[in-house]
C-alpha cells in the first residue's frame, strides 16, 4: 500500500502587539499582513485573522469549485460571495468562558455556469465536500449553512 502523499502549507509571522507580517514559505514567497480593530487593541491597519479565515473559505471554495467544474465537463464565469461569521467577543476580549469560534457562519455564492440544475447541485456539494476550509468550519462545530445560486454563464 502506497503512502499517502501530503503537500507541506508553510506560513512564518513576526509582530509586536496584535500585529503581524505573514510570509507563505517557498519559491514564490507571499507576503501579507495582519491587525486587528481598535477595541481587540489593534489599528485596523490589515485585515483581522477572524476576516481572512471567512476570505480563505470563499477562496477555498472558488479553487475547489474550479476543479470540481473540470471534472464535471462545466463551464464557470464570475464567482461572488456573501460570507457572514457571527462571533460572540466576550470569550476572545473578556475572558469569558465558553467557546471562541463564530456561533455561526453563513454563505451565500453566486457562480455564472452553463450547468444543468443536477450538475449544478453536483457542483455545490462535491465543492463543500472538498473544500478543505469548508470541512474544517463545518467540523468545527458552529452552525453552518449555504445557499449556491446558479446565474448563466455571462449573465451576473
Amino acid at each position: 500500500m502506497a503512502a499517502k502523499k501530503t503537500v507541506p502549507f508553510v506560513v512564518e509571522a513576526a509582530g509586536t502587539g496584535v500585529a503581524q507580517q505573514l510570509t507563505v514559505a517557498g519559491e514564490n514567497q507571499h507576503v501579507f499582513h495582519a491587525d486587528t480593530y481598535p477595541s481587540f487593541g489593534g489599528q485596523d491597519a490589515a485585515p483581522s485573522p477572524l476576516s481572512y479565515v471567512l476570505g480563505a473559505l470563499t477562496s477555498c471554495n472558488q479553487v475547489t469549485g474550479s476543479l470540481v467544474a473540470r471534472d464535471l465537463g462545466v463551464a464557470l464565469g464570475r464567482w461572488t460571495f456573501r460570507v457572514q461569521g457571527d462571533l460572540d467577543p466576550s470569550v476572545i476580549a473578556g475572558g469569558a468562558e465558553g467557546n471562541a469560534n463564530f456561533e455561526r457562519v453563513s454563505v451565500s455564492v453566486q457562480v455564472e455556469t452553463d450547468a444543468t440544475p443536477e450538475q449544478f447541485e453536483r457542483l455545490s456539494s462535491e465543492t463543500e465536500r472538498r473544500c478543505p476550509v469548508t470541512q474544517m468550519v463545518r467540523r468545527s462545530g458552529l452552525e453552518f449553512s449555504s445557499d449556491w445560486r446558479a446565474v448563466p454563464l455571462g449573465a451576473a
